[in-house]
């Protein structure tokens, strides 16, 4: 075969070929690549007739590599594990300047991915990604330079300073009570959003306990809507679908826009409070301490505007 043969080899071919043999079929490898079995097998059979040898046998809906195809998915598979590490290299090369922030998908979606433009009108000179992930991430293996945590899964981490305790409290669009005073059995009404996190994070506040806090007798065995993402419930209150216990972090700008209100001012502290943990060697990166910092600051403003008023 002439170089000008593998140069002509196309690279979705190999592609193709290499996804075959590392997952063991066509159809599997047609599911990672996100492609037909018949456009996977179109390909094979263009490297075939390059090469001018069989790469798979093919029995009924089973293939498996031939010689020559194991051979040659031996040598092209170092090929695309260089790929792999180039594109991690560039990745961490991104990384090495930018300063990169994990924290809990609703975190994200309603409080630090909001309150995150503030610091950048402060320094618009300073890159930040932000990743929603609810997993916690291996500081100092992956990627992350700081991680909002909640409750005891921050003990994983080696840094780490406590944040806030947020407070709940019954939120509605005004549409479904209109604004005027309530009492709280008057929420009972109405239907109820519930919050139900994963099972290793402690129980997220109930509308049983809100019910026994207010003195209002609740079957708890009530049927409603239950998430698993406090952000998704907060959505639902919004489009009007029931009255949610909302995190008071995560509402003050559906507050402001008076798309939800607060029809009864009863609050319930979370059981843990949220922790920000952090990479050593963030803090070495251009406005690394200044942003850890600065996350402290806004989430002791937070504190304060989650907790009850006090009363007189």
């Amino acid at each position: 075969m002439t170089d000008e043969g593998l140069k002509a080899i196309p690279l979705k071919s190999l592609q193709a070929f290499e996804a075959v043999g590392r997952c063991g079929g066509v159809t599997a490898a047609a599911l990672e690549l996100k492609v037909s079995p018949g456009a996977i097998s179109q390909q094979i059979r263009k490297i075939e007739s390059f090469l001018g040898v069989s790469l798979l046998e093919r029995s009924g809906r089973t293939v498996e590599l031939t010689a020559w195809g194991r051979l040659y998915h031996q040598e092209i598979s170092k090929g695309f594990e260089q790929f792999a590490l180039a594109q991690q290299l560039l990745e961490k090369a991104r990384n090495e300047t930018a300063l990169v922030l994990s924290s809990l998908s609703s975190v994200v979606n309603k409080w630090i991915g909001r309150r995150i433009f503030d610091w950048q009108a402060l320094h618009p000179d300073v890159q930040v990604r932000i990743i929603g992930r609810d997993k916690e991430p291996r500081i100092g293996f992956d990627d992350i330079d700081f991680r909002v945590s909640y409750g005891s899964d921050v003990l994983q981490h080696e840094h780490y300073t406590e944040l806030f305790r947020d407070w709940v409290v019954p939120a509605c669009s005004p549409a479904l009570m209109q604004d005027r005073a309530h009492a709280a059995r008057d929420l009972f009404e109405h239907p109820l959003l519930h919050v139900e996190w994963e099972r290793h994070f402690t129980p997220y506040p109930s509308w049983a306990e809100f019910a026994a806090k207010a003195g209002v007798s609740f079957d708890a065995a009530t049927p409603g809507l239950s998430f698993t993402l406090s952000s998704s419930a907060i959505d639902a209150a919004v489009n009007k679908r029931g009255i949610v216990l909302a995190q008071m972090s995560m509402i003050s700008d559906e507050l402001d826009a008076q798309t939800l209100v607060i029809p009864v001012d009863l609050r319930i502290a979370l059981r843990e409070s949220y922790f920000l943990a952090w990479d050593r060697a963030a803090l070495q990166k251009p406005r690394g301490r200044e942003f850890r910092d600065w996350l402290i600051a806004i989430s002791r403003q937070q504190a304060l505007a989650s907790a009850p008023k006090p009363t007189l």
